[in-house]
């Protein structure tokens, strides 16, 4: 019979590790800063860390455009690619992804890998570097570009402790999210219905509250303008791509900003990465509307977190 492996305390320390680390800087901050001032620096500390496998990939864009010479044996996409692996292996290693987290990663990456040789064969961009492990002209390491969003997300709804409430049906949110992904296939062959996919993100999640923990206080934003703002960012990041011709547009020079029409992809693109992520990542989501906590009983349950794991855990 088949013995499988058994997951032991060792294999949960170095991510315990960062969880403490995590804590630690927190109760830091709120020690040495007002509260108002320890929160806003930790909003700003807590969005960095979670974005930070995505920024470490734009740093790696950006050197390698810069060092990279054309006849050095390695072609720039496939060290680039081996550069993204080896973050995504010091991430388990050290804790600072979880598997679960990986999982959302994985789907991100096969998505993206999809979209991206469908959108290179019909000419919507192109890799103009020269690379060996490319597909149908398509660098492999350009999956871990989606996977990042969809690492930022799951580190984001752990970091802040997010709930989403009141959520819709699933069946609701998911087909909404299937709409869109087809729509960037299919508008190369039917009309584009992305207007009504706008006006469908709206009329589906008006209602939704993403609601996140700073310290003691619980605050909230509605999810369509968590969407718009996290638009722009990837908008910038797209900016980042082009400058260092890792891609290019159709008709596009790498001194020319990316068309703002962008953000309005990146918006729709990001339900669907929602969704995706929260096919894993379940249990912070709520149909019912979310009542946080009185700031005292927050306050205990920090202080309880932040307490040292219990042996054996």
């Amino acid at each position: 019979m088949l013995q499988l492996p058994v997951m032991t305390e060792q294999a949960f320390i170095p991510q315990n590790r960062t969880r403490r680390l995590e804590r630690a800087l927190g109760d830091g901050m709120r020690a040495r800063l007002p509260l108002w001032a320890a929160e806003f620096v930790m909003f700003t500390l807590k969005q960095g860390w979670a974005a930070i496998f995505g920024a470490l990939l734009l740093l790696g864009l950006i050197v390698s455009d810069q060092i990279w010479q054309p006849d050095w044996a390695i072609a720039r996409y496939d060290a680039l690619l081996i550069y993204a692996l080896g973050l995504q292996a010091l991430f388990l290693v050290t804790g600072m992804e979880s598997w679960r987290e990986v999982r959302v990663i994985l789907l991100f990456h096969l998505t993206g890998t999809a979209m991206e040789i469908f959108k290179v064969d019909a000419g919507s961009w192109a890799y103009p570097g020269a690379g060996a492990m490319k597909l149908w002209g398509v660098p492999l390491f350009s999956g871990f570009m989606y996977a990042a969003v969809g690492s930022y997300m799951a580190r984001v709804i752990r970091l802040f402790d997010m709930r989403f409430a009141p959520y819709p049906p699933l069946w609701l949110a998911t087909g909404l999210a299937v709409a869109i992904y087809v729509n960037f296939f299919s508008h190369h062959f039917l009309p584009d219905i992305r207007i009504a996919l706008f006006a469908a993100t709206v009329l589906i999640f008006w209602r939704t509250r993403i609601w996140f923990t700073i310290g003691a206080s619980t605050l909230w934003m509605p999810l369509p303008l968590a969407a718009l703002c996290s638009s722009l960012f990837l908008w910038l990041a797209e900016n980042i791509g082009t400058r260092t011709r890792t891609w290019l547009y159709a008709g596009q020079d790498s001194s020319h900003w990316v068309s703002l029409a962008k953000m309005g992809s990146w918006y729709l693109l990001l339900y669907v990465s929602f969704v995706t992520v929260t096919l894993v990542v379940r249990d912070a989501l709520s149909h019912a509307p979310y009542r946080p906590a009185p700031k005292s009983a927050q306050l205990r349950q920090n202080r309880a977190s932040a307490a040292p794991e219990p042996a054996g855990r």
